[in-house]
């Protein structure tokens, strides 16, 4: 079965042509379909029956209208990651921050326009752990006429990294939360949906995804990572990528054999099958330098060259260790933004906001968890372990509905202490659906430091409703004084997500110029879970152009 197909359902315009066209019509139909993969015959949760969903097309400035038909008997919604949205938080997706969910037997068209931006981005569900396997890729063009900045390859492939789940993942969280403690991992990884050859259970797969080259030919390679809670490195035996894209964001090319993508992250890349034939394996593999549980099986695929016979063996490659700190650095450090006069690097220079957010894990009680010896594991920004609320934030703030949620998160956290060291003696957070208001067209920094209250982890954060530049990391504690010394203000890389490094911390820079309510949360779905998030409100600018515009009719209600 091609799980790759080019979608379904389309209204308007012949979307492999890619016709000129401004309005693109999809269906979007989440259902229940039964799966034989993995030696597994439970039904999962997907749009359409696809698993990985469709992959949606759109060029620059295209507005595209998905009708979402719910028809499982679980809420849903759909985030378009990394479309700004701009002034149009109804559309973007997250459950209780800017719409409600859309119920079991309702509908709701997301209706946005992709305004300043080209490039590889996802879609995925934004209630619960259902982006399990609802997912998808979501390729934006340039306009008509506008070339890559980069040489043209001759084909283009979406390559979707996820991990497999054998056990009902709303079950594995739930179970967690009651008991208090860290939920299972996933049985398996994936490349566009299959595990290739590794053994679950016990129980061997040949399900291997296939990738067809020809020899000399030149490929963009559109990577995502849809994993719900795991970085990964992907690799290629014998090949070497030429990274041009990151997060929809030209970077200034460079060579590896080596890709490290978070959560939430998309990165392009070209491959030139520089080979004569052959089968070549691929591998996506996980990447954790922390003390914690992952799935450690790696997924693979091959390249197979036009014309290489089945028999032939597969060129063998090793991926790297687990905790290969060395080698997601290298990838990390060199990206770059491109900052051409066509497609500069707008860094805030002075800034008006300048926060410092903690992020990390902590400990609350809970008399109910058996198993956690009375206490839970909790996740906070700035010790506040977010509550979700019961309206959604923008519907809240747009019809001025009171109690709902407060303005006072905190711009530092309420204690000093040694982050990457020893943490305090109090493990307890505060709960809370606190906001931080920000002006329209205030610029922001917000310095990401990780802590090792429980253990230090590594945390994917993603900022919805704008890109962001990443100026600076490092590890340690962070230093106000001698840090900012070596923030990177002429060409950062410019993302919206990014990885703060264990033990470690990340500055970003944007400027605040979409109204509306925004989330930040971590991309590790179980730190979701556990309170790792927060929002920004911001505020209305001068006149309807810097104005959130109103919702729609059909906008789902709580």
């Amino acid at each position: 079965m091609n799980y790759c197909v080019r979608v379904l359902l389309l209204m308007a315009c012949i979307v492999p042509a890619l016709v000129e066209c401004k309005v693109r019509h999809y269906k979007f139909h989440v259902v229940l379909k039964n799966t034989t993969r993995l030696c597994s015959s439970k039904p999962i949760v997907t749009v359409n029956g696809k698993f990985p969903g469709p992959i949606l097309y759109a060029r620059e400035d295209d507005t595209v209208l998905v009708k979402v038909r719910n028809l499982v008997k679980l809420n849903v919604t759909i985030h378009w990651h990394g479309v700004r949205q701009l002034r149009n938080g109804w559309a973007d997706g997250p459950a209780y921050i800017t719409q409600c969910p859309i119920q079991p037997g309702h509908t709701y068209v997301y209706n946005f326009t992709i305004t300043g931006q080209r490039g590889t981005l996802l879609w995925h569900a934004h209630v619960n752990w259902l982006r399990s396997t609802v997912h998808g890729a979501l390729v934006i063009l340039p306009k008509h006429g506008v070339p890559y900045p980069f040489p043209k390859p001759d084909h283009e492939l979406v390559v979707i990294l996820g991990e497999w789940w054998k056990s009902d993942t709303e079950a594995v969280i739930n179970e967690a939360l009651n008991s208090g403690l860290a939920p299972n991992v996933s049985d398996a990884h994936t490349i566009n949906g299959l595990p290739g050859t590794v053994s679950v259970d016990n129980c061997s797969t040949q399900d291997v995804y296939k990738l067809s080259v020809e020899s000399g030919k030149t490929y963009l390679l559109r990577i995502i990572n849809a994993a719900l809670n795991e970085e990964l490195f992907f690799k290629i035996a014998g090949h070497k990528f030429t990274v041009v894209e990151v997060d929809a964001s030209y970077v200034k090319p460079f060579k590896t054999d080596t890709i490290v993508i978070a959560p939430g992250q998309t990165t392009n890349a070209l491959l030139t099958a520089d080979k004569k034939s052959g089968k070549y394996l691929v591998l996506a593999s996980p990447f954790m330098d922390a003390p914690v549980a992952v799935d450690n099986l790696t997924a693979t695929a091959t390249l197979h060259y036009t014309g290489t016979l089945a028999s032939t063996p597969t060129v063998l490659t090793t991926p790297p260790l687990k905790n290969a700190t060395q080698v997601a650095n290298n990838f990390t450090t060199s990206l770059k933004s491109l900052n051409s006069k066509i497609y500069p690097a707008n860094v805030p220079l002075t800034l008006d906001h300048s926060l410092f957010f903690t992020v990390g894990l902590g400990i609350n009680p809970c008399p109910s968890c058996i198993a956690g010896n009375g206490s839970k594991v909790v996740a906070s920004v700035n010790n506040v372990t977010f509550v979700m609320p019961t309206i959604a934030l923008l519907q809240a703030q747009y019809f001025n509905i009171k109690g709902v949620f407060t303005t006072d998160f905190p711009a530092n956290p309420p204690q000093v202490f040694n982050y990457s060291g020893n943490p305090p003696a109090n493990l307890q957070t505060t709960n809370g659906t606190k906001l931080y208001r920000l002006s329209f067209n205030s610029t922001v920094q917000i310095v990401l430091q990780d802590t090792g209250f429980i253990s230090p982890e590594s945390h994917p954060v993603h900022l919805h409703g704008f890109n962001f530049f990443a100026v600076g990391t490092g590890i340690g504690n962070y230093n106000p004084k001698k840090d900012p010394n070596n923030f990177n203000l002429v060409d950062p890389v410019e993302r919206n997500t990014i990885g703060v490094p264990t033990g470690g911390w990340t500055a970003i820079r944007f400027r605040a110029d979409n109204p509306g309510v925004w989330f930040l949360h971590c991309h590790f779905e179980v730190h979701t879970t556990w309170g790792l998030k927060m929002a920004f409100l911001v505020d209305n600018g001068k006149g309807p152009k810097e104005s959130v515009i109103p919702p729609p009719k059909d906008l789902p209600k709580c």
